[in-house]
């Protein structure tokens, strides 16, 4: 008789704990907080008050930049572009073949659909009419310079945009001015 009281008591207590059981939840949690995050909403109010004005997404302090970056020292002006022209290149003059290798890379990638292999003007996208008036960098009215170059990389001009956020560093942008420099040499030989 004390067999089946205890099967009985056994059951019972079995029924009892598999009966609050819900697939869709979890019955016990042992660190509830690891279950349930807490989590703020993007540009919304935080409940802390940590922050002024209760956003979380703020402006960075002034006079401050990005890691690894420096600021362009002239401005997107006719003026910038005209101060530009005169800056010479801040490579060095002792590694212009690995210089000019990594510029043609990036020219290949970045430029050749435009401007052409060869900076005639007549890129694929040329070619197609997709875009129009591209011109050469033979052409004798644009008087380019590696200055003026980096400067219309780092800006953009007129339907192109700029190229600043496509390179990782400066130092791509130096290059690939340096390479249009040499395919502007070669067109005008």
């Amino acid at each position: 008789m004390q067999k089946v009281i205890q099967l009985v008591l056994v059951v019972t207590i079995g029924v009892s704990v598999t009966s609050c059981f819900d697939k869709n939840e979890p019955n016990y949690q042992y660190m509830p907080n690891m279950y349930e995050p807490v989590g703020y909403e993007t540009y919304g109010a935080v409940e802390n008050g940590l922050f002024p004005q209760g956003t979380e997404a703020m402006l960075p302090a002034d006079n401050t930049i990005s890691r690894e970056w420096m600021p362009y020292e002239f401005d997107n002006s006719p003026e910038g572009k005209e101060l530009a022209r005169l800056q010479p290149s801040p490579l060095d003059s002792l590694n212009s073949a690995v210089n000019l290798a990594k510029g043609k890379e990036l020219y290949d990638v970045y430029c050749a659909i435009c401007h052409g292999n060869k900076g005639k003007g007549q890129g694929t996208l040329v070619k197609r009419e997709k875009i129009l008036g591209v011109p050469s960098y033979a052409d004798a009215a644009r008087n380019i310079t590696v200055g003026s170059t980096y400067h219309t990389m780092y800006y953009g001009l007129n339907s192109m945009g700029s190229y600043a956020s496509q390179m990782s560093s400066e130092e791509e942008l130096w290059q690939v001015a340096e390479y249009v420099m040499q395919l502007k040499s070669d067109l005008t030989k």
